[in-house]
């Protein structure tokens, strides 16, 4: 059986890369076209690997960055992502094409995780031992090229190994395409971190609150997530406070020391939670007991801090920019508008844009225009449709078009953030200062990737579910500026 595909491996240079890439080229089965191993160190030397190794470094930016600097090197059908400490299997190329012998409605393979631990798996071997029941994870899971080109691949906003490939995960089947758990097993060894481990851990709760902003909060119930203690930790952390600012006035003693005992109640039954399943020896105990009383505190405080986070482009800081879509959202949609005869502007859109330039708002056009790609209209064509829209609707400050297919890759084209960015630092602003404005799911997609905040305008070819998980809304083009404006300061509020 022949498969088209690349394997990416992104790494921090474990000691396992070297025998993991052994093996991959040694199983039995269809070689990969090419295997790309992505250095995520921040710096260092050269890694020292095989020369049918392609190596490519990422700056140390995490394992989304990493996928995707991997991912859009790649040229096959497929790409295979497998983590860098993984062990695969001697049949793992074969079972992995079995796997990826699908219909075109699959866009992705996942494969059967074994994480080996004992019968008594310390609290660190049994976060890893999650993953064998996890939904979509990239330990080993393979996707068709072009899925990841049209949702712009993984979401650079998740810094850490967490929730990045349940968000590409639930885009994916957003867009319309199924996922499937393979047949093919792979190994994971189980973690074994310091005694504060599982405190650094809680730092994922800042991706928690990225992941309920991004897909509502019935994301943990599609992506198949556990629901989490941070209602419990929530409690156990308001008590402690509680008791701490009662516990000085006489008169509030009492209802300090109630305060006091819940906190110690919840506690306790938090440290018990983790060590009745253990191996109950004096060093995890005591790790247990020691963590159970910071973990609280810190996992509302991440999750605080991320909410935050999500919420502070819009609240503090002014609009720098507004940058569109161009058809359907400034103009009247024409399929591969070639002819600038037909450019109608949209009702209203010549109204807000002289609003913005009135407030001093930078104005711009982000546009995606892949008849060129596919010969439907030529270089010259698009220039002459683009001036007749500047003519009607300009001056635009800056003009990022993206005249490239569904398979070339690039990162330019929406939903990849690449048309947001480079408006943006045409314009000389920040990202994060700049809403998009546009039509399609693509649009916001391009825009939260980039930083920035996306409002869609739905249309008649606006898909239902672009709608359903798009935070910002607006019914019009002028409702859209509207929301804008009204994070200006020269704005009003709507």
């Amino acid at each position: 059986m022949t498969l088209d595909y690349t394997v990416v491996i992104p790494t921090t240079g474990r000691d396992n890369l070297i025998p993991l890439l052994s093996a991959v080229t040694g199983c039995a089965g269809p070689r990969p076209a090419e295997i790309i191993v992505v250095d995520d160190r921040p710096t260092g030397p050269p890694l020292s690997l095989p020369g049918f190794v392609r190596v490519v470094r990422s700056g140390g930016r995490g394992p989304a960055a990493a996928r995707n600097a991997g991912w859009r090197l790649a040229r096959t059908e497929w790409v295979a992502f497998l983590d860098d400490d993984v062990i695969v299997s001697g049949s793992w190329a074969a079972d992995l094409a079995a796997d990826l012998d699908v219909g075109l409605d699959v866009a992705a393979s996942q494969a059967r995780i074994v994480v080996p631990v004992g019968p008594r798996p310390t609290d660190d071997e049994r976060g890893t031992v999650g993953l064998e029941t996890s939904r979509w994870i990239t330990a080993d899971m393979a996707y068709r090229r072009s899925a990841l080109v049209e949702v712009g691949g993984f979401d650079e906003r998740f810094p850490r190994a967490f929730r990045e490939d349940s968000d590409l995960a639930l885009r994916v089947l957003a867009a319309g395409h199924e996922l499937r758990r393979g047949t093919r097993r792979t190994t994971h060894p189980a973690a074994h971190g310091d005694f504060l481990a599982s405190l650094r851990r809680q730092a994922g709760n800042a991706d928690n609150a990225l992941m309920r902003h991004k897909h509502g909060p019935g994301w943990r119930h599609r992506a198949a997530a556990s629901p989490g203690l941070l209602g419990q930790h929530a409690l156990t952390t308001v008590s402690a406070a509680a008791g701490a600012v009662l516990a000085g006035p006489r008169r509030t003693r009492r209802l300090a020391g109630a305060a006091a005992a819940v906190w110690a109640m919840l506690t306790c039954s938090f440290a018990w939670r983790r060590i009745r399943p253990g191996p109950r020896t004096r060093s995890e105990v005591a790790r247990m007991l020691v963590t159970s009383v910071l973990i609280p505190p810190a996992a509302v405080g991440h999750r605080v801090a991320g909410e935050l986070r999500v919420r502070r482009r819009w609240t503090d800081r002014s609009v720098a920019a507004v940058l569109f879509d161009r058809d359907d959202t400034l103009i009247a949609d024409v399929p591969y508008l070639n002819d600038p005869e037909q450019v109608r502007p949209v009702p209203g859109a010549a109204e807000v844009l002289r609003r913005l330039r009135a407030a001093g708002i930078p104005v711009g056009v982000v546009s995606n225009q892949s008849g060129v790609a596919r010969g439907l209209i030529s270089p010259e064509q698009l220039t002459a449709v683009n001036d007749r829209v500047e003519a009607l609707l300009g001056p635009f400050d800056t003009w990022q078009v993206c005249v490239h297919g569904d398979a070339d890759g690039c990162p330019c084209r929406k939903p990849a953030p690449g048309l947001v960015r480079r408006a943006a630092e045409a314009l000389g602003v920040d990202p994060r200062r700049c809403v998009v404005i546009g039509d399609t799911g693509a649009d916001v997609d391009a825009a939260e990737a980039a930083g920035a905040r996306g409002i869609l305008v739905p249309t008649d070819r606006t898909l239902p579910d672009e709608t359903a998980r798009s935070s910002t809304v607006a019914a019009t083009i002028t409702d859209a500026v509207d929301l804008a404006m009204s994070r200006h300061p020269e704005g009003g509020t709507t």
